[in-house]
C-alpha cells in the first residue's frame, strides 16, 4: 500500500565523488586527462591492429575487442561524471540512469567475458600450438565475440529491467557518480530481495566462468611452459601471459571485491572508490600493460611512427 502512494520519480541527483567544491576543477582537469588517454590509447590500439598486417591474428583481434571494449564501458560513465564536477545539480533523468545501467553493465560483462576468451586462446597458442591455426579459425573467433556480446547485451538487459521495476520514493539521492546496482538497491524502498539474489546469481555465473576459464586456461600454460626445453621458448611464452594476467587480476579482483563482499563490511565511500578504479582507471591501463609487455606492438608502433614520418 505504501507503494502504491509514491510518486513516479522522474529524475536522480548523484552525490558524486565529493561535495568540496573547492575540488571540483581538479577532479574534472585530472579525470579529462585520464579519459583522453583512456581514448587516445584504445582507439590507437584498436587502428594499430587494424592496420598492421603482423597484428592480423586472433590474439590481436581479441585485443581489438577489448579496446573497443574499454572506449565503450568508460563512455557511458566518464562523460556524465566530468560535467557533473562542473555542474551545481548532479541530475540524471529516469530513463538516461536505465539507459546507463544498461550499457555499463553490458561492456563489464562483455569485458569481464573477453579476458576469458584471450585466455582460451593463450592455451591453444601454447599448449596446442600445431592446431592452433585451426582451433582458432577466423569463424571460431567471430563466433566467440558474438557470444560475449548476447550474453553481456541479455544480462544486463535482465539486471536493469529487475532494478528499475522497484519503487523509489523515499529519496531520488543516489551516494555514488553514476547508475549502478548497489546504490539502486540501497535507495529503494521496495523488497530487494529477489534483485539481490538475481544479481548474485547471474554475476556470479558470469564472473565465475571467466574466472573459472581463466585458472583452467593458465594451469596447463604453467603446465606447458616448465615442460619447455627452451629457456627463450619459456621466457617467450611467460612474456605473452603476463600482461593478460595482470588486467586480469586488475579487473576480476575488483568485481569480486565490489559485488561478492559481505553486507555487514559494506561501505557506499569504499565502493565509489572501486567503482571508479574499474570504471575509469583499468581501460586506462588495458592499452599500456598490453603495449609495454609486446614486442609485437612496441614493433607495429615504430613502424606506423617510421611511416608518419617518410610521408612528411
Amino acid at each position: 500500500m505504501a507503494e502504491e502512494n509514491c510518486t513516479v520519480l522522474a529524475e536522480f541527483v548523484f552525490l558524486g565523488l565529493s561535495s568540496r567544491k573547492d575540488i571540483q576543477q581538479g577532479l574534472f582537469v585530472f579525470f579529462l586527462l585520464v579519459y583522453g588517454i583512456t581514448l587516445v590509447g584504445n582507439l590507437g590500439m584498436i587502428l594499430l591492429i587494424k592496420t598492421d598486417p603482423t597484428l592480423h591474428t586472433p590474439m590481436y583481434y581479441f585485443l581489438g575487442n577489448l579496446s573497443f571494449c574499454d572506449v565503450c564501458y568508460s563512455s557511458t560513465v566518464s562523460p556524465k561524471m566530468l560535467a557533473d564536477f562542473l555542474s551545481e545539480q548532479k541530475r540524471i533523468s529516469y530513463n538516461l540512469c536505465a539507459i546507463q545501467m544498461y550499457f555499463f553493465g553490458a561492456f563489464a560483462d562483455v569485458e569481464c567475458l573477453l579476458l576469458a576468451v584471450m585466455a582460451y586462446d593463450r592455451y591453444v597458442a601454447i599448449c596446442n600450438p600445431l592446431l592452433y591455426t585451426i582451433t582458432m579459425s577466423r569463424r571460431v573467433c567471430s563466433q566467440l565475440v558474438s557470444c560475449v556480446y548476447i550474453v553481456g547485451l541479455v544480462d544486463s538487459a535482465i539486471h536493469t529491467s529487475c532494478t528499475f521495476r522497484l519503487v523509489f520514493c523515499t529519496s531520488n539521492v543516489i551516494n555514488h557518480f553514476f547508475c549502478d546496482i548497489p546504490p539502486l538497491l540501497a535507495l529503494s524502498c521496495s523488497d530487494t530481495y529477489i534483485n539481490e539474489v538475481v544479481m548474485f546469481t547471474f554475476i556470479g555465473c558470469v564472473v565465475g566462468s571467466s574466472v573459472g576459464a581463466v585458472l583452467l586456461s593458465y594451469s596447463s600454460i604453467i603446465i606447458t611452459i616448465f615442460r619447455m626445453n627452451s629457456a627463450e621458448g619459456r621466457r617467450k611464452a611467460f612474456s605473452t601471459c603476463v600482461a593478460h594476467l595482470s588486467a586480469v587480476a586488475m579487473f576480476h579482483g575488483t568485481l569480486l571485491f565490489m559485488y561478492f563482499r559481505p553486507s555487514s563490511i559494506y561501505s557506499m565511500d569504499t565502493d565509489k572508490m572501486a567503482s571508479l578504479f574499474y570504471t575509469v582507471v583499468i581501460p586506462m591501463l588495458n592499452p599500456l600493460i598490453y603495449s609495454l609487455r609486446n614486442k609485437d606492438v612496441k614493433g607495429a608502433v615504430r613502424k606506423a611512427i617510421s611511416t608518419a614520418r617518410c610521408s612528411r
